[in-house]
């Protein structure tokens, strides 16, 4: 059985959904503190040409919680956020089927920052056609003090995966000796190059899933979320 796990991104790159459709098993962290400089709660949309930031704004809270602890702030406007997705792509090829797509997850009625992704995640799972099964992270027996590559053998034996895959970005992190000592295979997921047109006049790399969805239709995306990279 391949099993991968993440913490949870505000609807990422193309990438990560290569990786959920990789595996059997998808496991999402929900108890991992949540970083100021990381990606949970934003992304990149493309704006004029260039890569702009959105963002999900989030209640004040201490630097120690977990993802799972931290809230929407109350003065979140869904329909600003939706209109700034208008302003972007209202002229791609494919924003109406995308527009659905997005007018779900953002205007989920979820104050929780970790179900609010949560939900985004699996509704676009399904709009991509993944059927893998996603497990949350708290709700798996082991012991939750363990960090760093001792959780993830930890959650693979508990689970018990055959095989671990892990975004290429961290293929420095992992010991395949560690793994294999469990008698896991470790391998690393590489995204083959998918570039398309877009509203300029060059192309820009490692946005959001939305862009990809604007500017494809859906079987083209679901073909390369399928088979569009390779295990090493």
């Amino acid at each position: 059985m391949r099993l991968a796990i993440m913490q949870p991104y505000f609807l990422p790159y193309i990438g990560y959904f290569q990786l959920i459709s990789a595996v059997d098993q998808f496991v999402v962290y929900d108890n991992i503190k949540y970083t100021k400089k990381g990606w949970i709660n934003r992304n990149r949309l493309l704006q004029n040409g260039t890569d702009v930031i959105f963002s999900l704004p989030l209640k004040s809270g201490s630097d120690s919680l977990d993802v799972r602890e931290r809230e929407l702030a109350a003065d979140f406007r869904r329909d600003r956020l939706l209109n700034q997705f208008t302003a972007a792509y209202r002229r791609a090829p494919y924003f109406e089927q995308t527009y659905f797509l997005l007018d779900q997850i953002v205007r989920h009625d979820q104050a929780n920052l970790f179900r609010y992704l949560h939900h985004s995640l699996v509704r676009t799972c399904e709009h991509l056609g993944i059927g893998t099964s996603i497990r949350v992270s708290s709700g798996i027996a082991i012991d939750h003090r363990l960090k760093g590559q001792a959780k993830v053998l930890a959650l693979c034996t508990a689970l018990g995966a055959s095989t671990y895959v892990n975004a290429i970005g961290g293929i420095d992190l992992y010991s395949r000796e560690a793994f294999r000592e469990r008698d896991l295979d470790l391998r690393f997921i590489r995204s083959k190059p998918f570039e398309y047109p877009q509203l300029g006049d060059a192309f820009v790399p490692w946005l959001s899933i939305i862009d990809v969805l604007m500017f494809n239709p859906l079987d083209a995306v679901q073909a390369c979320v399928a088979s569009n990279h390779e295990l090493i």
